[in-house]
Formats: structure tokens, sequence, C-alpha cells
């Protein structure tokens, strides 16, 4: 199985001297393609440090991270730059969505940044907004949209390009309870389908949703257990839209 992520002894301290901060004290990790892991722990664990250094927002003190098989520290800026549009796929807690731009316009942005033709860049963002449900809003401006469904139009953004790693970052903090289900049951879908997710969130019954548990306390991985699976199916795409109707 292909490793996606190899976290080895990773370090990161913010300062010097005194006034250090460590955020992260040696953490090891690795995640499969097609895993879905859930990322837990309290204000100042390490976890949003954690997301960053994954994400290539950030790099680490010491220790090595290799994503798809690169070695992150290795990279000039430039090269980061890419290696975030192509390998990874970013889902945010306050969609990060364009308010006057339609939601095909929207999931279009990676592959223009990327140099993708327009007649595919309009393939391939009908396509992803189709594996959220929501083929039936591309004219959609995202105030026109609930939260969910721009949450959704999210998701398709960070699909668009085939990442090797879909990165989600308390993607249900801003949601109601519904809007949190429809959200989580893309994302099952997508797992089932084999895409690899890594998600970052402080809530017990959103982790649970995922095949794996890491729980991070004062820089330091704690806990690494795989999650009970949650019982029936997820809803499909097309009930997911009655429900939102």
């Amino acid at each position: 199985m292909t490793t996606v992520l190899d976290v080895q002894d990773v370090t990161k301290v913010y300062g010097a001297g005194d006034t250090a901060v460590h955020a992260l004290r040696g953490i090891r990790l690795t995640v499969d393609e097609g895993d879905y892991v859930a990322i837990m722990g309290a204000s100042g664990s390490g976890k949003s440090t954690l997301m960053n250094i994954l994400g290539c927002l950030d790099v680490p003190t010491g220790g090595r991270y290799l994503l798809d098989g690169l070695d992150v520290g290795a990279l000039d800026d430039r090269r980061l730059a890419v290696l975030r549009n192509r390998r990874i796929g970013f889902v945010f807690q306050s969609f990060n969505l364009i308010p006057r731009m339609s939601a095909l316009a929207n999931v279009e942005l990676p592959l223009a940044y990327g140099g993708v033709k327009a007649p595919e860049r309009r393939r391939r963002a009908l396509a992803a907004l189709a594996q959220v449900g929501l083929a039936d809003r591309v004219g959609h401006e995202p105030n026109e949209l609930s939260g969910g469904q721009q949450q959704r139009i999210a998701v398709a953004r960070a699909l668009v390009t085939s990442p090797a790693l879909l990165l989600a970052d308390e993607p249900t903090g801003n949601l109601d309870t519904r809007s949190t289900e429809d959200v989580l049951g893309v994302l099952d879908r997508l797992s089932a389908d084999g895409r690899t997710i890594v998600l970052i969130t402080h809530e017990d019954d959103v982790a649970a949703r995922a095949k794996r548990v890491i729980r991070l306390v004062d820089g330091r991985v704690v806990e690494d257990r795989r999650a009970a699976p949650v019982a029936g199916p997820p809803p499909g795409p097309a009930e997911a839209e009655v429900r939102n109707r």
C-alpha cells in the first residue's frame, strides 16, 4: 500500500532561548493511501501546527516530512507552492469561497492557477460538483447557498485537482447539525471511494466518522487508534439533495 504521509520525528519550535515554544515534540505518524484520519487535541496541543506542516504551509524545525514520497523540507518556496496546488486539497472551516463568483467558477480556481485550459477546467469542475451532490447549483453564488452547501462547494474545489491528500481543518465548525451531517456524509463517501483524508477536529462525534483517530497533547501523539465503524451506509448525493430542498 502506498504511503501518502510519512512524518518522521517532526519537531516545531517557535522563538529561541527562554521564550522558545515547543509546539511539536517528535511527532511520528504515517498515513496510507485510502486512510481516513481524524487528528484531535485541545487548544495548544499542536494540532494546528501539525496541520500547517502537513499542508506544506509551514516547515518543521527538525525531523522529516514526506508527502507522496517527496521530502517537503528539501523544496524551495516555488516547488512547495506547486506541491500544495497539485497534491493537497484544502477544506477550511470558513469555506473561503469568492463571494461574487459562481459555484462552478469557485471550483475551477485551483485549475486556473495550474494553467488548465477552460474546457478541461469546466469538465473537471462539473464532475467534482456532481460528486458532492451539487450539480444543480453550478450557477449559484455563495450567498445563495446554505452553509452546508457552501462547504460542499469547498470540498468540490479541494477535489478538482485529484490531490493525493484531502486536508480538512474543522470543516463542520461553522455548520448546524443537518449541514454537518451532509458534509460528513460527503467525506464518508469519498473515503469509501478510496480518498485519503486527514481531518482536524475537536469534536468526538466528528472524529468517530473517521477510520482512525490520533490525539495530541502538548505536541506529542498520546493516542493512535482505529475508530469503530459507523453503522449504516451514508446517504447518496441525490438523497442529500432532497434534504436540502
